[in-house]
């Protein structure tokens, strides 16, 4: 299985911007899949999970009622659409996928797409 996140650039204070999150070689929906992220000189950091079912979803905190997680079967991708989005939310992010773990925790997550890279400034 690869992952391959894209969508990332630069955006102002209070816009959106839609990360997506291909996956190839197997079937997205055997996957529980989430979003991490990591800015500069701090730790990677949990932002969105989904079920592979698509029913459940989970947020952190910061970003609870601005960002939404989902999926879209019948393209095998994952989105992550960021709204209102602050100058803290900058950072590198990338999806990620556990093959049986319902996790919000990044080294029980199997399979790692590389980085898209989101700078939220004026």
């Amino acid at each position: 299985v690869q992952l391959q996140a894209s969508g990332g650039g630069l955006v102002q204070p209070g816009g959106s911007l839609r990360l997506s999150c291909a996956v190839s070689g197997r079937t997205a929906s055997n996957y529980n899949m989430a979003w991490f992220r990591q800015a500069p000189g701090k730790a990677r950091e949990f932002v969105a999970a989904i079920r592979r079912s698509g029913t459940y979803t989970y947020y952190a905190d910061s970003v609870k009622g601005r960002f939404t997680i989902s999926r879209d079967h019948s393209k095998n991708t994952v989105y992550l659409q960021m709204d209102r989005m602050k100058p803290e939310d900058t950072a590198d992010y990338y999806c990620a996928a556990a093959k049986s773990r319902w996790t919000f925790v990044s080294t029980e997550y199997e399979i790692w797409g590389q980085g898209t890279q989101v700078t939220v400034s004026s």
